[in-house]
């Protein structure tokens, strides 16, 4: 359920474009439902849109807690090639300890190796995230939009918005 042209995206791209030379630039922020009832929030990095769609595309350990907080929501699965877009540095990551565990100082004296013939290991994820709503801030400018999907059958999804006090 995608448009190739919701208006937020032009937004955000132009936002990126502008502070290309800031890195955390590209970070967002992930909220979550635990099984708990209790909300998370968790830093991720802005990828790029799954070719022509709105979806966000984020990659993640499938080893961390978000993943299971997840599992409830629909996203869709490239791996394969998101991986082989990947630096050899970004999939080491991959073979590291588990996230949310105790860090050990002693880190193991065999060197993980990665086999560049091989597909991504299981510990690589794509998430491809479809928003329903996008809250647009410019400090700069003071210019705040709350943009919402409008679902219809069998086509795009519309948009609508709504300029907002920031």
């Amino acid at each position: 359920m995608g448009s190739a042209a919701a208006p937020w995206k032009s937004l955000l791209l132009s936002a990126l474009e502008s502070n290309a030379q800031i890195t955390h630039s590209r970070f967002l922020h992930l909220a979550t439902i635990g099984g708990n009832g209790r909300p998370s929030n968790r830093t991720v990095v802005f990828r790029g849109f799954e070719e022509g769609t709105d979806g966000i595309r984020i990659y993640t350990d499938s080893r961390s807690r978000k993943i299971e907080e997840l599992k409830t929501c629909p996203f869709a699965e490239k791996r394969a090639e998101a991986w082989s877009s990947i630096s050899p540095k970004s999939r080491m990551q991959y073979l590291g300890p588990s996230p949310n565990l105790p860090y050990i100082a002693e880190q193991p004296a065999k060197e993980p190796v990665l086999d560049s013939c091989s597909g991504p290991v299981d510990a690589f994820c794509l998430l491809v995230l479809d928003p329903d709503q996008v809250d647009y801030l410019n400090l700069k400018s003071a210019e705040r939009k709350l943009f919402k999907a409008i679902p219809c059958l069998g086509r795009e999804t519309l948009w609508e918005s709504e300029r907002i006090n920031p």
